[in-house]
């Protein structure tokens, strides 16, 4: 039997999400190996060149970005023409490349010197959260992936459009729930102990479901390892 969001429990939701990481755990392959050895500050650089872009036109873009300039500092200091032209194979090059001078100049004022973000291991998870997400243009999203993909590993859980989907058809978060919004409330059902490792697993679990089976169009419930808890898929296949 399957229970809505809407009248399930905190508990209920929390039980629900660790059977859930259980069975995609198992189906895909966990524990995964992290994908990114980035130092926080260029996995900032690369999460707001990822935006709206295709993954390989966003690593086309960073890749040009290092090679044409030597230091983080270098691209904050640059005439915007060149930084934009070095990432012109993202999307709206003309709105990141001032972007990220922009984020680069409050790092480094904020800073009070060269550009960098290692003192973000210091700080509790909510606070260095809290510190990237006053930078322009970062949200719940891109400040988890920074803390928890870059060299830092801690444990804060980005939410994407993938991971999204399957949560709210799972009913974890409510059908009206945002991603940014589904952040907390997701990160909520997740045993506070957890480390980098499960929180990645976690992540990348549904990501992956929803890449491989939880299809935004025609998802393909027939197969779906989790289908015996999901009100979504046991209303189609019914």
């Amino acid at each position: 039997m399957t229970t809505s969001v809407l009248s399930s429990t905190v508990a209920e939701r929390q039980e629900l999400a660790l059977w859930v990481h259980s069975r995609l755990c198992a189906e895909y392959g966990a524990p995964f190996a992290f994908f990114s050895t980035k130092d926080p500050l260029s996995e900032l650089i690369s999460s707001l060149l990822s935006h709206r872009t295709r993954n390989q036109d966003s690593h086309r873009a960073y890749q040009e970005l290092r090679a044409r300039f030597p230091t983080w500092d270098a691209v904050r200091d640059a005439p915007t023409a060149e930084v934009e032209e070095a990432i012109g194979a993202c999307t709206w090059p003309e709105q990141k490349a001032p972007r990220l001078q922009q984020v680069l100049r409050e790092v480094s004022q904020r800073c009070n010197g060269p550009c960098h973000l290692e003192f973000l291991a210091e700080l509790p998870i909510p606070e260095a959260r809290a510190w990237l997400e006053q930078l322009p243009g970062v949200g719940p999203k891109t400040s988890a992936a920074v803390l928890l993909f870059s060299t830092l590993r801690r444990p804060a859980m980005p939410v994407d459009s993938h991971h999204h989907r399957v949560a709210q058809r799972l009913g974890l978060i409510g059908p009206k729930v945002g991603e940014a919004a589904a952040h907390a409330q997701l990160a909520a059902l997740l045993p506070p102990d957890w480390d980098a490792q499960q929180v990645y697993d976690h992540h990348e679990a549904l990501m992956f479901h929803g890449q491989k089976c939880c299809y935004f169009h025609t998802p393909a419930c027939g197969r779906c390892v989790v289908l015996a808890r999901c009100p979504f898929g046991q209303a189609r296949v019914q």
